[in-house]
């Protein structure tokens, strides 16, 4: 069997391989749990949208939801349904498109091994014919279209074609009607077989189960698929930190009770998978957090003023090739929310919560949150497989939280807090819908 490597720290132990097909696996043993949790995903995701691999003269240009339309497609093979194979394993199964990641996952208390084996299965073994591509389409129609009439998602979607009108992260990950039309088996195989090649691949298993038994299990599972040789898989979108594309105010209108704002700020530098990118991450989530968290007096003052309410929100988010600031929420009149943002924004040094003494308390609390993370299965197999595909692990989290000043905190804010990248977007509480540009 190939060689396992372990590591250990903040309690818990790693086990790790390499298999000869270019499969990384991850394997986090949790004794005291009743459950199993596993997650294999591929790095294929929304944005790739273009690819060219060795055979290759030119990129090859794929519909926007191929990503998405593969994921479901997968589970649906010529004599059964890997669903209801999980099913009768007593699993719970799931699967999920990002932008960056395409992921199958499942959890069980018992028959770990046959699940694992569906797993690998249904995913590596891809089955499409013209009638079953075309059924799905209309399955998958209707999904964009109820992402349509999500105000949430709207918005969501709306501030990031604020922000990247040129890159395809502005996309809908489930494509448009029009777009999906274009897909064909032939597609779906072309794009399996560049992107869930299995050097292209992590599986990830966390949960109450025996580490030797389970690399056995999967060493021989792969063992009796022939992949051939990883080849060269280069990708035809490139990374977007371009101010001169942002479009900074758009606004949408929708029958719902309750109007929407959002504020977006385009990151301008470009943040490695490594232990600087992991730095910079989690600083400007603590910016966040420190600027606009709830046990500030920035929060209270707009809470009591009725600017914001318990949908106000604040996320962070780096991808391959892109990272962006997003908050925003509810108000009637959306642009007094985001008038009241922007404002603490370029005001942010006279924020009376941008103080050191404030910063100490608020990383020794999103400490805590990290190490209670590591009580669910599900948290833990995120977070490893999310650094499978850099050069950081899990137990760098708390060493680089730890080395974290305050000064890194203003010198991250005077980075990534940058007017000339802020963009706004307001979704108006009307009947009528319609897009209009400032």
């Amino acid at each position: 069997m190939t060689e396992l490597t372990e590591a250990t720290g903040l309690g818990e132990r790693m086990v790790s391989m390499t298999l000869p097909n270019g499969l990384v696996c991850h394997f986090v043993p949790k004794p005291g749990y009743h459950k199993t949790y596993a997650m294999f995903t591929t790095q294929f995701g929304s944005i790739d949208n273009s690819f060219r691999t060795s055979s290759d003269a030119d990129f090859t240009t794929i519909p926007a939801g191929s990503a998405h339309f593969l994921e479901h497609k997968l589970f649906d093979k010529e004599d059964y349904d890997a669903f209801d194979l999980f099913g009768k394993s007593g699993a719970s199964s799931n699967a999920f498109t990002s932008a960056t990641q395409t992921s199958y996952l499942f959890s069980g208390t018992t028959a770990i091994a046959d699940n694992l084996n569906i797993l690998l299965d249904f995913v590596q073994d891809p089955y499409f014919t013209d009638a079953t591509v075309e059924k799905e389409k209309g399955i998958i129609g209707q999904e964009i279209q109820m992402y349509q009439d999500d105000a949430g998602w709207r918005l969501y979607s709306g501030i990031l074609g604020n922000l990247y009108p040129t890159h395809p992260v502005h996309l809908d990950v489930a494509g448009t009607v029009e777009s999906i039309s274009e897909i064909t088996p032939e597609v779906l195989r072309e794009i399996h077989a560049a992107f869930y090649h299995p050097s292209n691949m992590v599986l990830t298993v966390v949960g109450n189960f025996d580490v030797e038994e389970v690399a056995a299990l999967v060493t021989a599972n792969q063992a009796k698929k022939d992949f051939g040789p990883a080849g060269m898989l280069e990708r035809g979108v490139g990374p977007d930190y371009d101010l001169e594309t942002i479009l900074p105010f758009r606004m949408l209108t929708m029958p719902i009770s309750r109007a929407k704002g959002i504020v977006g700020i385009k990151g301008t530098e470009a943040l490695g998978d490594d232990l600087e990118g992991l730095r910079y991450a989690v600083t400007c989530r603590m910016l966040l957090e420190l600027l606009f968290g709830d046990s500030g007096e920035t929060y209270e003052k707009l809470y009591n003023a009725g600017v914001i309410d318990d949908s106000f929100f604040t996320e962070f988010t780096r991808g391959r090739g892109y990272n962006f600031i997003a908050l925003g929420g509810d108000n009637v009149d959306p642009a007094v929310l985001t008038e009241s943002l922007v404002d603490a924004i370029a005001n942010y040094t006279s924020s009376p919560d941008f103080n050191a003494d404030r910063f100490a308390r608020l990383k020794k609390a999103a400490l805590g949150k990290f190490y209670a993370s590591l009580n669910s299965l599900e948290s833990i197999a995120n977070q490893v497989t999310d650094s499978s595909f850099g050069s950081t692990t899990l137990f760098d989290v708390p060493a680089v939280m730890e080395s974290i000043s305050f000064r890194d905190v203003q010198a991250v804010a005077a980075s990534i807090l940058n007017l000339d990248a802020l963009s706004v977007f307001h979704i108006m509480s009307e009947q009528t819908e319609g897009i209009a540009d400032e």
